[in-house]
């Protein structure tokens, strides 16, 4: 009982200090790493890691684009 109620509390306390996540073009990244690699040797979970990164790295750059080219 001792350590479910430890487990809980750190469950609880994890949750509650966790704050917002970026993640533009993570999501459909994800998606598109996920089926490739799937379909690429069966290893969907490491497709959809590596298209996230990805994904998120392509939409900071056009972000990064867009404020250049507002600013000139």
């Amino acid at each position: 009982m001792k350590a479910l109620i430890t487990f809980l509390s750190l469950t609880l306390a994890a949750a509650l200090s966790t704050g917002t996540a970026d993640a533009k073009g993570c999501v459909k990244g994800a998606l598109v790493g996920g089926a490739a690699g799937h379909f690429v040797h069966h290893h969907g979970l490491i497709g959809a890691a590596i298209g996230c990164w990805i994904g998120h790295h392509e939409a900071n750059k056009r972000a990064r684009e867009e404020r250049n080219a507002a600013r000139h």
